[in-house]
Formats: C-alpha cells, sequence, structure tokens
C-alpha cells in the first residue's frame, strides 16, 4: 500500500482542497506578471485633455463658459463706459486714462484672471513641441493685451484707471462660440451643417466688426466731440451702409485713422465670408440641404431613390403621382447620389414643382443622407434601376443593396422596388411591391403575338388619365380611341356600391354583364374579404357576397359618380351622344367632368332577347328569323355552360387522318420539369415527352437526328414567330411560357425561333428542350442571310427585343438608333411582316415605320405636341405603331410601380393578366375574331350577353381595324400604287393600260373596292413573276404611260400636273421596292430557299389599329374586331357536356389564324 501512494503523484496546487478553502493565495507565488495598458493616459496631462478638449460633453461645457465670460468682460465695459461722466478737455490723457469704480474693476481682475488661466491651460494641453506656434496665435495676443494689464493692476495700484482695450474680447467670444458649434454637433451626434456655421460666422464677424468700431470711436473722440454709445452706433451703421449723411463725423485724426483702418479691415474680411458663404450656397443647393424634422412629422412625403435621375423618368413619375387627388399634398424627396442635371434643375424651379418636390444628392447607402430625407418618417419609397446602364445586373446590385440600406434604417417604411432581370428578384422579397422589367416586358411580347396589342392595352390601363385626349380632333377614331382610353381599374367593397350591391348572391356573370349593361362598368375580378389572391373573371360558379371587394374598368371610380334616372335624362340639356358616326358612345358611356362624372341609369327591367331592340333589320317584307342569344342565369347552370374543357384539347377533334398520320410528336400538359428562377408561378405548359437533344435545337444546323437546316424545311403548319434578342436570359423564358401554355390548342401552337446575337449557354437550352417547336439560331437581324434561314419569309410576328449593349449612348436619345433603323430595314424588305418592336424611349416612337412625306404622319405629330401642351400622359398614344401594339417601351411601365402607391392591387392585376402568375380558379386574358358569322350580334352588349351565357367569358375591349381616310393627294398617291402593283403582278397588254390610263381619279375612287378585291387575289403570285428579264419593259412601258399621260395636259393643266408628278414619284417608288424585292429573291436562290411565298407588295400602310377599353354597350361590332377576353380557369371545373368546337363564338374556330390567333 505504501509503494502505490508514493506512486500518486501530488494534486497541483489548483486543485488542492485547502486551495479551494482558502482561495488562490496559492498563486501568488506564481511567475505571473500583471500588465496595465493605456498607461500614458492616467497622466494628469492627459487627464486634463480628456475633460478640456476629448471629451465632447465637458469640452462643450468649457467652450460655453468661455463664450460667457467674454461677453461677460464687454458687458462690463459697455457698463463702464456708461457710467463714466465724459471729461472737459481735449487732453491725450483723456485716451489712456480712464474712470473705473473698485467693484467694477474687482470684476474686471477677476475675469482677467480666469481668462488668463484658462487660455494658458489650453496652450499647454495642446502644446505640440513648437512654444511660438502657441504665443503667437492671435485669440493668445488679445487674451495677453485684456488680461495682463488687470493682473498688474493688483500689484501696482495705480495703474487700475489704466485704460484696456476690453471690447477686442468680443473677437474672442467669437471664437469660442465657433469652437462651441463644433463641439455641440459633436455631442449631439448630428451632421455638421457647413452652411449654418458660415452663416453664424459671417454674422459674428459683422457685429464684432461693428461693436469694435463704436467702441474705438466713442472712445478716441473723448477728446473731440464726445460721443456717446448710441451716436457711435448710428456712426457705424450709416458708414458701413455706404450712406454717409455727414452729421456726425470724427474730429480727431486719431479717430479717422481707426475709421480708416476699420474699412479696410471690413474690405477685406467681409468680402471674404460672403464668399465662402455663396460657394457653400451653390453646394447647397447641388445637394439639397436636409428634409425639415417639423415638416416630416406634420406633412407626409415619399422618397424616390434612384442612380441617375433624367428628366423623363421625372415627369412621368410626378405625372402619374399627383395625378391621384389625395396626394396633392404630398412632398417628393428624391435622393440621388449624382448632381442635378440643367433640365432637371430647370423643370424643379417651376412653382407647380418647387413647393412639392424637394432634390437631396446623397447615397441611400449612408444613414446620415437617409436621415437627411427622413425616411423613417416617410410613407414610402420609391426604388428605381438604371436601366440605360451596359451591366443591367450590377445595376440590380445596386438597387438590391439600396433596398437592404433603406430596409435597414426604416423598417416600417413601405418599399416599392423596380429591378431589372427576374434571378435578382427574390433578393428583395420582403419588399411590398416590385416590378421586374424583363418579366413584364417578355409576357407582353409574347401575348402580343397572341392577342395584338396587348402592350398597348396594359399600358393604357396603367396611365392615368381622364379620356379627353383627341376629343378636338377631326378624326373619329381619335375621339374614341381617346376616350376608351381614360378607363382604369378601381375597387369597391360589394355592400357598398351602387353599381354592385343588387347582386349579392348571384353569379359573377350575372353582375358582370347587368353591371355593363346598366352603368356601362366592366366587372373583371373580386377578393374574398379572407383571402389575398385576386381572382379575375371566376366563372359563372363563383357567388357574389357582400363583403367581396369587386374590380372594374370604368372611366372614374364610383366615389366620383353621380347617378341620373333615364326620365331626369330626358329634362336635361344633355346630349343623347357625345360622338356622331357609326361607333358613337351614347348614353351608356360615362360622360366625364373634372371631379364628377355623371353615368346614365338605364331601366332595370329585364328585356326580352328577341325583343326588338335585338333583331336584325329585315330585307323588304320577308321576316328573318334570327339566332337568339341565351340569357345570362343570376345562379350558374352548368348544362348551359359552353366552356371550352382544354385540358382535353377537342381542337384535336377536328384533324384530319392524314394530320393525325402525320404528326409524330405527342404533346403532354404538365409543369416544366426544369426552369430558371424567373420570378413567377409555375405554369401549367404544352411539354414534349422527352426532352429535345441540344443539336436538335438549333435551327439552322443539321445533327445525326434531323437534316433541317432552315426553317421552310421542318415544314410548319402555322407561320413562326422570331425572337431577335442579344442574349438568353432567364426573362426570355417567360417569353416562351405564355406560348405554351395549357390553354393553348395544340393545333394553333406556333413555332418559336429565337435569333440570339450570342450562343445560350446549357442552363437555358436545359429550360427550353422540353418545349414542343422551340429553337434557336445564332445571327442577327443586321443579317439579310440570318433572317432569310430562320424563315422571316412565312413568319406571323417578329419581336424585335431592345439590346442592352445599344441602352447606353452618348446621347440618351441615341440609344435606340440602332433598332430603329434595323425595324425600319425589315419594314422595307418585308413589308406584309408584323414586327413587334421595344425601345428604350418612348419619344422615338415617332421614327418607326418612318415616312418623311407623309402627310398624316405629320397631322399625328402636330396633335401629339397638342395633347403634350395640355399636360396628358399619354401624348404618344395616337402614334399608329403603338395604336396598333407594334411598339411598346418599357418605360411607360413605370407607372405602374407609382400607381400601386394608391392601387396596391394594380401588379397583382397586371401579373394576372399577363400569365406572369397562375391564381387557381382565376382566368387568362385571351381574345377571339369576329367573324362574317359573328355579325349578327351586332352590338358589343349582346356580344357580352352572348359571351357570358355561353362560354362565361367576360369582354373587357375591342382591337379594331379600319382602312386611313387620306387627302385627295394621298389617295391618289395609293390609288396609282395599287394600279402599279396590279400591273406587275398580271401583266397587262398594252391595250388594257390604255384603258386603265382613261380612268380618272374620281372614276377610280369609285371602283375602289372592286380593284381591292382583284388586288388581294393578286397577291399570291410566284416569284417568276417579277425576274429582272422584266425591268426593261415594265420601264419602257411606264415612260410610255407616262408621256401619254403629259399629253392631256392642256385640257385640266393644274390637277394633271399634280398627277403626272405623283406617278412619277410612285413609279418611282415601285421600282425601288421591285430592287429590294430582287434583293430578297437572289440571296433567297443563293442559300438554296425557295421563293415561293415570299410576297412584297402586300402592306398595311393604308390600315390604322387601335383599341376601345371597355366600349360603350351599344358600339356596333365590326368584321375582323379582335375581342379581349377574360377566359374562366378551365382547370376549375369540367363541363358537363361537350360544346361545339365549330361555334363562331367558341374560341377554336377553324379558321385562318395568320394575324390574330383566336384562344
Amino acid at each position: 500500500m505504501v509503494d502505490l501512494e508514493s506512486e500518486v503523484p501530488p494534486l497541483p496546487p489548483r486543485y488542492r482542497f485547502r486551495d479551494l478553502l482558502l482561495g488562490d493565495q496559492g498563486w501568488q507565488n506564481d511567475d505571473r506578471v500583471q500588465v496595465e495598458f493605456y498607461m500614458n493616459e492616467n497622466t494628469f496631462k492627459e487627464r486634463l485633455k480628456l475633460f478640456f478638449i476629448k471629451n465632447q460633453r465637458s469640452s462643450l461645457r468649457i467652450r460655453l463658459f468661455n463664450f460667457s465670460l467674454k461677453l461677460l468682460s464687454c458687458l462690463l465695459y459697455i457698463i463702464r463706459v456708461l457710467l463714466e461722466n465724459p471729461s472737459q478737455g481735449n487732453e491725450w490723457s483723456h485716451i489712456f486714462w480712464v474712470n473705473r469704480s473698485l467693484p467694477l474693476w474687482g470684476l474686471q481682475v477677476s475675469v482677467a484672471l480666469i481668462s488668463l488661466f484658462e487660455t494658458i491651460l489650453l496652450g499647454y494641453l495642446s502644446y505640440k513641441g513648437n512654444i511660438w506656434e502657441q504665443i503667437l496665435r492671435i485669440p493668445f495676443i488679445l487674451e495677453i493685451i485684456n488680461a495682463v494689464p488687470f493682473i498688474i493692476s493688483i500689484f501696482w495700484p495705480s495703474l487700475r484707471n489704466l485704460f484696456v482695450p476690453v471690447f477686442l474680447n468680443c473677437w474672442l467670444a467669437k471664437h469660442a462660440l465657433e469652437n462651441m458649434i463644433n463641439d455641440l454637433h459633436r455631442a449631439i451626434q448630428r451632421t455638421q451643417s457647413a452652411m449654418f456655421n458660415q452663416v453664424l460666422i459671417l454674422i459674428s464677424t459683422l457685429l464684432c466688426l461693428i461693436f469694435t468700431c463704436i467702441c474705438g470711436i466713442q472712445h478716441l473722440e473723448r477728446i473731440g466731440k464726445k460721443l456717446n454709445l448710441f451716436d457711435s452706433l448710428y456712426f457705424c451703421i450709416v458708414t458701413f451702409s455706404t450712406v454717409g449723411f455727414g452729421d456726425v463725423t470724427p474730429e480727431t485724426w486719431s479717430s479717422k485713422l481707426f475709421v480708416v483702418a476699420m474699412i479696410c479691415v471690413a474690405l477685406v474680411v467681409l468680402p471674404i465670408q460672403f464668399e465662402q458663404l455663396a460657394y457653400l450656397w451653390m453646394e447647397r443647393q447641388k445637394s439639397g440641404g436636409n428634409y425639415s424634422r417639423h415638416r416630416a412629422q406634420t406633412e407626409k412625403h415619399v422618397v424616390l431613390c434612384v442612380s441617375s435621375l433624367k428628366i423623363d423618368l421625372l415627369m412621368d413619375f410626378l405625372n402619374e403621382f399627383y395625378a391621384h387627388p389625395r396626394l396633392q399634398d404630398y412632398y417628393v424627396v428624391i435622393l440621388c447620389p449624382t448632381e442635378m442635371d440643367v433640365q432637371v434643375r430647370r423643370v424643379l424651379q417651376i412653382p407647380m414643382w418647387s413647393q412639392r418636390v424637394i432634390y437631396l444628392q446623397g447615397s441611400a447607402l449612408k444613414d446620415q443622407d437617409l436621415l437627411r430625407a427622413k425616411m423613417d418618417d416617410a410613407e414610402a419609397c420609391f426604388i428605381l434601376s438604371s436601366r440605360c446602364e451596359v451591366d443591367r445586373t450590377s445595376s440590380d446590385h445596386q438597387t438590391i443593396l439600396r433596398a437592404w440600406a433603406v430596409k435597414d434604417f426604416a423598417p416600417n417604411c413601405p418599399l416599392y422596388v423596380q429591378i431589372l432581370k427576374p434571378e435578382n428578384k427574390f433578393h428583395i422579397k420582403f419588399a411590398d411591391h416590385v416590378v421586374c422589367e424583363e418579366e413584364f416586358k417578355y409576357a407582353m411580347l409574347a401575348l402580343n403575338c397572341i392577342c395584338p396589342a396587348t402592350s398597348t392595352l396594359i399600358t393604357l390601363l396603367v396611365h392615368t388619365s381622364r379620356g379627353q385626349e383627341g376629343q378636338q380632333s377631326p378624326e373619329q377614331w381619335q375621339k374614341i380611341y381617346g376616350r376608351c382610353s381614360g378607363n382604369e381599374v378601381y375597387h369597391i367593397v360589394l355592400e357598398e356600391s351602387t353599381f354592385f350591391a343588387e347582386y349579392e348572391g348571384k353569379s359573377f356573370t350575372y353582375a358582370s354583364f347587368h353591371a355593363h349593361k346598366k352603368f356601362g362598368v366592366c366587372l373583371i375580378g373580386v377578393r374574398r374579404e379572407d383571402n389575398k389572391n385576386i381572382l379575375l373573371n371566376p366563372g359563372p360558379r363563383y357567388i357574389m357576397n357582400a363583403t367581396d371587394i369587386c374590380f372594374y374598368i370604368n372611366i372614374t371610380k364610383e366615389e366620383n359618380s353621380a347617378f341620373k334616372n333615364q326620365d331626369q335624362q330626358k329634362k336635361s340639356n344633355v346630349p343623347r351622344s357625345f360622338y356622331h358616326g357609326p361607333s358613337r358612345l351614347p348614353v351608356h358611356s360615362i360622360i366625364a367632368s373634372m371631379g364628377t362624372v355623371a353615368i346614365d341609369l338605364q331601366d332595370t327591367s329585364c328585356r326580352s332577347t328577341s325583343g326588338p331592340t335585338l333583331s336584325l333589320p329585315t330585307e323588304g317584307s320577308k321576316e328573318i328569323r334570327r339566332p337568339s342569344i341565351a340569357p345570362v342565369l343570376e345562379v350558374a347552370d352548368t348544362s348551359s355552360i359552353q366552356t371550352c374543357d382544354l385540358l382535353s384539347d377537342q381542337s384535336e377533334d377536328e384533324t384530319t387522318a392524314d394530320e393525325e398520320t402525320s404528326s409524330n410528336l405527342e404533346y403532354a400538359k404538365g409543369y416544366p420539369p426544369y426552369s430558371p428562377y424567373i420570378g413567377s408561378s409555375p405554369t401549367f405548359c404544352h411539354l414534349l415527352h422527352e426532352k429535345v437533344p441540344f443539336c436538335c435545337l438549333r435551327l439552322d444546323k443539321s445533327c445525326q437526328h434531323n437534316y433541317y437546316e432552315d426553317a421552310k424545311a421542318y415544314g410548319f403548319k402555322n407561320k413562326l414567330i422570331i425572337v431577335a434578342a442579344e442574349t438568353a436570359g432567364n426573362g426570355l423564358y417567360n417569353f416562351i411560357v405564355p406560348l405554351r401554355a395549357y390553354y393553348r390548342p395544340k393545333k394553333e401552337l406556333n413555332p418559336i425561333v429565337l435569333l440570339l446575337d450570342n450562343p445560350p449557354d446549357m442552363h437555358f437550352l436545359d429550360a427550353i428542350c422540353w418545349f414542343p417547336m422551340v429553337y434557336y439560331m445564332v445571327g442577327s437581324i443586321d443579317n439579310l442571310d440570318d433572317l432569310l434561314r430562320c424563315g422571316v419569309t412565312f413568319a406571323a410576328n417578329m419581336v424585335v427585343v431592345d439590346k442592352e449593349s445599344t441602352m447606353s449612348a452618348e446621347e440618351d436619345y441615341m440609344a435606340d438608333a440602332k433598332t430603329i433603323v434595323n425595324v425600319q430595314t425589315l419594314f422595307r424588305l418585308f413589308s406584309s411582316l408584323s414586327i413587334i418592336t421595344e425601345l428604350t424611349h418612348p419619344a422615338n416612337m415617332r421614327f418607326m415605320q418612318f415616312r418623311a412625306k407623309d402627310c398624316y404622319s405629320l397631322a399625328l405629330s402636330k396633335l401629339e405636341k397638342k395633347e403634350r401642351e395640355k399636360g396628358s400622359n399619354l401624348a404618344f398614344m395616337f402614334r399608329l405603331p403603338f395604336a396598333a401594339g407594334r411598339v411598346f417601351s418599357i418605360s411607360m411601365l413605370d407607372t405602374l410601380l407609382y400607381q400601386s402607391f394608391v392601387k396596391d392591387y394594380m401588379i397583382s392585376i397586371t401579373r394576372l393578366l399577363l400569365g406572369l402568375d397562375t391564381t387557381p380558379g382565376s382566368g387568362f386574358l385571351c381574345s377571339m375574331k369576329i367573324t362574317e358569322e359573328d355579325l349578327w350580334i351586332r352590338t358589343y352588349a349582346r356580344l357580352y350577353q352572348k359571351l357570358c351565357s355561353s362560354t362565361g367569358d367576360v369582354p373587357i375591349g375591342i382591337y379594331r381595324t379600319e382602312s386611313q381616310k387620306l387627302t385627295t393627294s394621298e389617295s391618289r398617291e395609293i390609288a396609282s400604287q395599287d394600279w402599279t402593283s396590279s400591273l406587275v403582278s398580271r401583266k397587262y397588254s398594252v391595250n388594257h393600260l390604255k384603258s386603265q390610263i382613261s380612268i380618272s381619279v374620281e372614276e377610280w375612287e369609285d371602283t375602289k373596292d372592286s380593284k381591292d378585291q382583284s388586288h388581294h387575289r393578286s397577291n399570291h403570285r410566284n416569284s417568276t413573276s417579277s425576274d429582272q428579264s422584266d425591268h426593261p419593259l415594265l420601264r419602257r412601258k411606264s415612260m410610255q404611260w407616262a408621256r401619254r399621260l403629259s399629253r392631256k395636259g392642256p385640257k385640266h393643266s393644274g390637277k394633271t400636273a399634280e398627277k403626272i408628278t405623283q406617278q412619277r414619284l410612285n413609279l418611282y417608288r415601285r421600282s425601288e421596292r421591285q430592287e429590294l424585292a430582287e434583293l430578297v429573291k437572289n440571296r433567297m436562290k443563293h442559300l438554296g430557299l425557295s421563293t415561293v411565298g415570299y410576297d412584297e407588295m402586300n402592306d398595311h400602310q393604308s390600315t390604322l389599329s387601335y383599341i376601345l377599353i371597355n366600349p360603350s354597350p351599344d358600339t356596333r361590332l365590326e368584321l375582323n374586331d379582335v375581342v379581349y377576353l377574360i377566359r374562366p380557369d378551365p382547370l376549375a371545373y369540367l363541363p358537363n357536356s361537350e360544346p361545339s368546337r365549330k361555334n363562331s363564338i367558341c374560341n377554336a374556330m377553324g379558321q385562318d389564324s395568320r394575324e390574330e390567333t383566336q384562344l
């Protein structure tokens, strides 16, 4: 046992029980050294320096005490002067000796002792090795002059009445005030205002000059006029103001010399102070200063954060933001890191904006600048991206950091963020409202190919307008188009609404139809009180509840409307119709005023659908029985609803046996197995059972699976949709999804060709390889060969996306130059091609399909200028390319983000319309075309009833195309062009040519319809009819025709000369177009492509298209009208009976969908 115990090592001292009881006394013998840090701060000098200089609050107290001490010394001097009796005589001793009482002398000595001690102590603490630097400072010298004589007088009593210039302590007080303000800013952790300091220095300098001059003149005139302090003050003010009355003047040479010295000092010091003040004022104007805390607490304001502020962006924001009446009292604080632009500065000086817009130069990443903008008190913060940057990803990164900074500084401030690329959207999911540019852009471009002019429809809906545009125009279509453009989306609770309260407990389609019939409003969607999801046209099975929020399209919201019964309307002097013409908008439409709208209340009784108001006119005495329209039921009857069951895709039933055998691909419906992050919910789409190999996605390259090298070789049944883009980003995926959505019939799927400048990456190819008939090709629209290979000659739509590399230019509006010229080239080469173009700047829309001598375009340009002068936000709406939906700018959708501040549902509704979000039970946007079989419906109201009662669709507008009304000279030009086209296509003989020459212009207008028919019949011709060998004969015949016309000149010299000029010009133009056509055909032959189907003469220059949003119920339907529909979700329920697929009202009509595809 003893051995075992000896082997056990002793416990270390730290773990002995005795040490646990006695503490750590055993550690006192350890070799440890205690180290004390910052020993230099424990010295007496450092402690004094910490108290007098380094510590902010104690230093501030010392400065305040020193400032008070200097003011006290100046006050004691004034008291001494006032108590002193003026002595008689002009002896110089009065200058050096004064009468000072003993108590006053004691106070001045005490002040001098304290001041001198403090000055010496501060000099000692701030000493840095150079004693002369401390001694020769002006404050130290002044302190010695004012304090040392009083201290000497303690030991030498005879010097107690010695004159001491104590009034010079005002300069020491000014110096102490400056230091005190600096310490004050440091103590309260506030950004130092250089402007405030400079103004304070200027005022204190001026006061010190005046006070020094007053005291000096008064003292030196003791041997002269014996001026008192008031007279000295009067003299100084008159002198410094350069008035110089001369009633008070100095008499002694010493006082005169002192005045000269003070004037010289003032001329040197004051200009320097004013210069610094002016410089700081200009810098303050650039930076913007601060937004007042008092104003932030009493007034409402929003903050606009941008990286660079352009005049177009500013005006779009201000016009849209202040278009709402309840936002008139809001302030807009702009926070921008760059200096204010000259144009922006000029606009903000306008009284209308100068009182409500405040520009601050600063960064959203700095808390100091956010504090200047009072971000924590703001009602909202709008963060916009710079779309003109070359690197759009970098621009998104800056936007994300700004959003994070604002959220960190002001967590309760609502955020409205604009992002460019969808893959960056998840970084700002915390924002209240987000608009992704590429997400909306590609979705609108895709829907433009299905529903024409969808981009124009959405743009008009998200812009605030009163519908007053174009009302002074002589053109009828501009009046109707401008009037209907004032329709917007509004909301109201059903039980609080006059429009919809009576439809509680009834179906949605019943409420929508009768509200439109009675009030002219279009009910498009609802939202349950306990649900955040908006449902667009939930269908006839949806029953309206009292607490539902109704979303409707109208010229104004219901709260700003007044209602009149029909008998009151008859008594009033309001005209029954506002427009006169075939498509007028009478009493059913809404008559807008400045703040209130009068709505005509029609008879609420249910009219019979077979009544005389809906019957077709009879021919002669024969009575023709017309098809009847079923009434819209209050509660849905499933058997009467002809809902297209798109899950089964009944359009396949109409295919022939040959088509079934020739179709080798079978499609499935489901969610894409692989999709990039695009910021939107998944969409049910047409998919392939197996993904296509990447090599087969290349359109112009053959592979081991197929040998096709151009689009023609594939033999597509439907026309192509070509997208010309620079890169294949995730946003381009949003273009494909709407065109492959599950509600699109298989037989109407258009092949999609992506014409990319740069090859796509593997991730993008992996995402698109599951979609049917989607191909890509590396090329550019600058190259004619690339266009021909990708199938531009038989494409339905050509979508030209604005390239990122061209969005930035030295001159802002030149960013679209390349795109515009390329599209103009396409328009000249392929005039029958429907081109949809995206531009950076909306102002450049006037250059689309530009014709220098087109009188109609010049008239539209003048109309646009007039509308802009009237303050319209939609001045560009009358441009024909925009009205037809062939061009749009994504910047026009900026108003969607601004409008969401008042209407928080607008982004959700727009996303549902574009198919970016798919809410279960919510409908989708589609279109149908009015054919000859549908004209028996006659009016928009009857169409509304037919759709609601049969398919449950809700129409929201009409896309109308009509012939363009030209002037006489223009009609002659078009007529001669058509005549020459017929000449070329049919190769008229010489005799037929002579007969055509004899037709006058008036006879031509009478026979125009018949010639149009022959023109359409001759459009599709072989390419061999315009070979180069025909050109000499054509030109020879044309010259003979022109010479014969010139011989008939004496009869009608003026008209004939004009006709000859126009015809010669037309011949030149026709020859130019023939040369371009030959160029295209030669390139097609060189590439081995067939020229069959290329029709260079078919264009649409004589037609115009426009949109009527929520037109009047009695608007007449016209042939080829395209009606915008919101169709119920087919997945919501399955129909009990098979609908008739051959009904022209149903979506899948078996007609040509070359221009507008029916859904």
